[in-house]
């Protein structure tokens, strides 16, 4: 069967959906598109355990974009350290598991964190040096409510001081808008670290605190393209395509009213919002030659 090509660098998370995994999986190809992005627990919420899971995933002909998400691990010490570090074993081995390229990790909302940037540093270094093994790469990114690293400035700054080869950063443009980051820096950002973009918007002008910030993030964000951002969403990708960013674009929005609507709805409108970004923002209107993919 051939599918729409000219927006498969464009793909879901399943946080987007509601529903099981089988459900979300059927949705992301019904809509045409080509990858996704796992969460941990739908692989581990599986009512059929973890290996049915993963086959499920690797028979539904989907690229896994990448496997999320390991939170508040940098910046810890003694016994919190030592959890953090065999939390992020397991999920570095899930990720390896159903073949994730790239293991998303966001920066720490822990009061018991330090906000010493090399200490930081010297932390998402051991985190790239346990996956480098596994040949799993590590993202980073600056939630807009972490304690220390809240712009996506400072993790690119953090991510240079650990210097690993399989370390690089994670772009989002909802925090890049929450956090009202100027737009100038990401043209300093080598593009072969940019390891993942997420794209969402949400439906009002700015939020004024961490709280706002948080709610929002969590239960407020739309597509792109339908949020009151979109001049500074189109910046974002224009200015991620122009430095030569290669990578995917993955729509990762949290929304309490897209989880009351049926999975088929949902990703129609992610689809809207991929297409419009493909052939408006990007504007490749001309599916790209030689890719096809079959499925039953």
């Amino acid at each position: 069967m051939k599918v729409d090509t000219h927006f498969q660098e464009f793909g879901v998370d399943t946080i987007t959906f509601a529903g099981n995994l089988e459900g979300k999986l059927q949705a992301t190809l019904d809509a045409g598109f080509t990858q996704i992005m796992l969460k941990a627990s739908d692989i581990v919420g599986h009512g059929q355990g973890i290996a049915a899971a993963v086959a499920l995933v690797k028979a539904s002909g989907l690229r896994v974009t990448g496997f999320q998400v390991l939170r508040d691990f940098e910046g810890l010490s003694g016994d919190l350290h030592d959890y953090k570090v065999d939390i992020a074993k397991a999920m570095l081995q899930m990720a390896k598991d159903v073949g994730a390229p790239l293991l998303l990790a966001c920066s720490s909302t822990s009061a018991h964190a330090t906000s010493d940037l090399d200490t930081i540093a010297a932390d998402l270094r051991k985190l790239a040096m346990l996956a480098l093994p596994m040949g799993i790469k590590i993202a980073y990114e600056g939630l807009s409510w972490g304690k220390t690293i809240n712009e996506y400035t400072t993790a690119w700054d953090v991510v240079c001081r650990a210097d690993m080869p399989n370390l690089g950063t994670c772009l989002d443009s909802f925090h890049i808008l929450a956090a009202k980051t100027t737009l100038d820096e990401i043209d300093f950002i080598d593009p072969e670290k940019i390891y993942l973009v997420q794209l969402a918007d949400f439906l009002w002008q700015e939020t004024n605190s961490f709280e706002e910030r948080m709610a929002t993030a969590r239960t407020y964000r739309v597509f792109p393209g339908e949020g009151v951002h979109n001049d500074a969403v189109i910046e974002i990708v224009q200015r991620i395509n122009k430095l030569g960013y290669l990578g995917d674009y993955s729509f990762e929005v949290f929304n309490d009213d897209y989880q009351n609507l049926p999975l088929q709805v949902v990703a129609q409108r992610a689809k809207k919002s991929a297409v419009w970004l493909a052939e408006q923002v990007l504007e490749r209107t001309t599916p790209l030659p030689n890719q096809m993919r079959l499925r039953r």
